[in-house]
């Protein structure tokens, strides 16, 4: 017999970036700069992301197209492994998420595989979180605590060790 379940999402959202701290609304600033960078002639849908590490270091990226769709990366994943690269025992605190382009007042959330790169930094991290900034220029901030809560019933490692 069947069982309904539910998933449900946690999120703040902030009518604009001024309900943000200072720290926080300039890493929306870096990520919205990062953004004006995005190699993105086929879409031309830019994005902009940027990673505040512990160490308070920021870490930007932008999405890099290619005429072979799935060959391009998203700023979230160009940022998050820049700073890897850089130092693999990083802790990513915070990443915000802008796209400039956007039409309406909706925030622009990552995509899937995008979802699953940042939840496995947070594993990589020993599930310490990695809260998530999401906005639009002179609009909403969507704000969640925890990449992980973006992708509920995820794949993790725990089905490959079987």
């Amino acid at each position: 017999m069947a069982s309904p379940g539910t998933v449900t999402l946690e999120f703040v959202s902030h009518a604009s970036a001024q309900d943000l701290s200072e720290s926080d609304q300039a890493l929306l600033t870096a990520a919205h700069e990062a953004a004006l960078r995005a190699y993105a002639p086929y879409s031309n849908f830019l994005v902009g992301a940027a990673l505040r590490m512990r160490d308070g270091r920021v870490v930007t990226g932008s999405n890099q197209e290619n005429a072979s769709f799935p060959a391009g990366t998203c700023a979230e994943r160009t940022a998050l492994h820049a700073a890897m690269a850089f130092d693999p025992h990083g802790i990513a605190e915070t990443m915000a998420i802008v796209v400039p382009s956007a039409t309406g007042d909706r925030p622009v959330t990552p995509c899937g595989i995008c979802r699953q790169a940042l939840l496995e930094q947070e594993v990589r991290q020993k599930r310490q979180p990695l809260r998530l900034l999401m906005a639009v220029p002179n609009g909403p901030v969507y704000e969640v605590r925890s990449a992980s809560l973006l992708l509920p019933l995820s794949f993790d490692a725990s089905y490959l060790n079987g």
